[in-house]
């Protein structure tokens, strides 16, 4: 940035704003009366011996008060110059603005599973996406999903990046219905493109060219004015399509209709891309695109087209006046302040954190003891605790909290302290408080029987051999172990199930399920809203099919009724 305005050209020089110049004569008339003041001598003070004057009437010499007063004066200056708007060069305004808008229409359905192109049909798709946006068509770019219905992804955009980031979340489960509506992503694309006058592209990448589909295209081809590009994303021989069944069981297979590809070969400004090993089909479409680019000119130059250097001069005015404010106290003390934002295990740290995040920070670093003394809420104190293997300090936590999740994080600290009996208890208020906490209520029946009150006698206990310990098994059942609203992932949700001994006082058996890794996880997500700066779930998938899902509800949008189920 400050290369381009040095060295200045004083020929080009001038003020954008010049009327605030005229701001210069108070601030000159401020600086004269403050002179005037400091060196009038006023008749009652010699009335006073002069040796008692500096002490009792004033404090310091002129001279540093004159020259407070020019520091001043020079601080204002610099500011009436910074807002008057100094300039000596202009701002480079583009000629021309891109119109042609490029929207890629993503068939989502459950057909595009099929594996009759690898990995499967969907996957394929994101790779030929991909591959076209790296041969950079240089348009405006929008990407459309479709399945029961339609919604948009991406907008239009230049910055390609964002369309990257969105493509490897993308498969038939964020779409709200299943089908293939070729229709309706069609009449979306037609929307995106509508912003603009200027002809677009719509490229269609879908399994579903059937007889219905030329229709749909041949009319919008006819009316639109926009190039219809299509890539087929399946093979004449076709597969089966997962996890579809007909109505006797079997399955159902997908394939390519040959005799409907050669009728939408035949139609104007359509074109049929045949899937290529390399990257040949989207380079063609790409160099098609670049071929029709519309620019539309500026209609005139703006007549501010000056760069304003103003900000310059606000830095050295700050300066100053942090500099003459307590002698420059401030400006002595802010290197140490910004030391002390960096400074761990310091009273300076509470300045700039608050407790609740500065036990977060230790949490990340793995040091929980550290993390339970600064965390002040009740939950987050009790998860530190229990990840520090202290819980005796955890069920005092936990204890503090009324929560249902607090109640069951209070059974897992108890179980964990070897007093099966206080779990139970525990994992029942849990239950009470929260009926639909299915993982408290499967403690409390395996409690239960390690009790005794199943069918199950205490003194049948044995005690156990390594050769019984040895006999573990994979827990075959998916138990979600997180209670934030975060999703468990496979290997959290398939538990190694051990058998170990459990010592009450007088009973043993089998332990509950292992303990999450995470437990964390089980903090309710109000409460995580009052650390700052925690990490969120950046996954954009998951965002879409909540964005989608709410547009759903908000513009009652239904799938057709006649439409395809897959």
């Amino acid at each position: 940035m400050l290369d381009d305005l040095f060295p200045i050209d004083w020929t080009a020089f001038h003020f954008l704003r010049p009327v605030f110049l005229w701001l210069l004569i108070p601030a000159g008339v401020l600086l004269l009366l403050g002179i005037y003041t400091v060196r009038q001598e006023v008749s009652w003070k010699k009335a006073i011996a002069p040796h008692l004057r500096p002490y009792i009437i004033r404090k310091g010499s002129d001279g540093v008060k004159i020259r407070m007063h020019v520091v001043l004066f020079l601080a204002l200056s610099l500011g009436i110059l910074a807002i008057s708007g100094p300039t000596w060069k202009k701002i480079e305004l583009p000629g021309q603005i891109l119109e042609t808008p490029v929207v890629i229409l993503l068939d989502m359905s459950q057909s595009m599973m099929a594996e009759d192109l690898q990995p499967n049909r969907l996957e394929r798709a994101k790779f030929k996406i991909k591959d076209l946006l790296d041969e950079d068509p240089r348009a405006r770019v929008a990407l459309v999903g479709f399945a029961g219905t339609a919604h948009t992804i991406v907008p239009l955009t230049k910055d390609y990046e964002i369309i990257l980031s969105h493509i490897d979340g993308l498969s038939p489960d964020i779409m709200p219905f299943p089908g293939s509506d070729v229709a309706a992503g069609i009449a979306l694309a037609d929307s995106v493109t509508s912003v603009t006058d200027a002809p677009g592209t719509v490229l269609i990448m879908t399994d579903d060219l059937e007889d219905d589909v030329f229709d749909i295209v041949q009319e919008y081809a006819l009316n639109s004015g926009n190039q219809v590009e299509i890539m087929p994303m399946s093979t004449p021989s076709g597969a089966d399509i997962p996890s579809v069944r007909d109505e006797n069981g079997q399955p159902i297979r997908s394939s390519l209709d040959a005799q409907v590809l050669s009728q939408l070969t035949s139609l104007d400004h359509v074109e049929v891309h045949q899937l290529t090993l390399d990257n040949s089909d989207v380079e063609a479409i790409s160099s098609g695109i670049r071929q029709n680019l519309l620019f539309t000119e500026e209609p005139q130059e703006k007549k501010d087209d000056w760069r304003d250097a103003g900000l310059l001069l606000v830095i050295p005015m700050i300066l100053l006046f942090l500099a003459s404010f307590r002698k420059g106290w401030v400006l002595y003390l802010f290197p140490v302040l910004l030391l002390s934002s960096c400074t761990e295990g310091t009273s300076f740290t509470d300045w700039w954190y608050t407790p609740d995040y500065q036990g977060q920070r230790y949490s990340d670093q793995g040091q929980f003891e550290e993390a339970a003394t600064h965390y002040t809420d009740p939950m987050r104190q009790g998860v530190a605790y229990f990840r520090a293997g202290d819980y005796d300090d955890a069920i005092q936590a936990f204890n503090q909290d009324t929560t249902a999740q607090g109640a069951y994080n209070l059974g897992l600290a108890y179980f964990q302290n070897g007093d099966t009996l206080a779990a139970q208890l525990a994992f029942g208020q849990a239950v009470a408080l929260d009926p639909g906490m299915e993982q408290a209520q499967k403690n409390v029946q395996m409690l239960s029987q390690i009790k005794g009150e199943d069918g199950m006698n205490a003194n049948d206990a044995q005690e156990a051999s390594t050769e019984n310990a040895a006999q573990n098994k994979q827990n075959d059942s998916m138990e979600d172990l997180g209670g934030g609203g975060q999703e468990a992932t496979e290997e959290d949700m398939k538990t190694e199930r051990r058998e170990e001994t459990v010592t009450s006082n007088v009973h043993m058996g089998k332990e509950l399920d292992t303990v999450p890794d995470n437990i964390q996880a089980s903090m309710p997500q109000d409460e995580d809203a009052q650390i700052r700066m925690r990490k969120v779930d950046d996954d954009p998938s998951l965002f879409l099919k909540r964005k989608f899902a709410f547009q759903v509800r908000e513009k009652k949008i239904k799938p057709k009724s006649d439409a395809k189920k897959y």
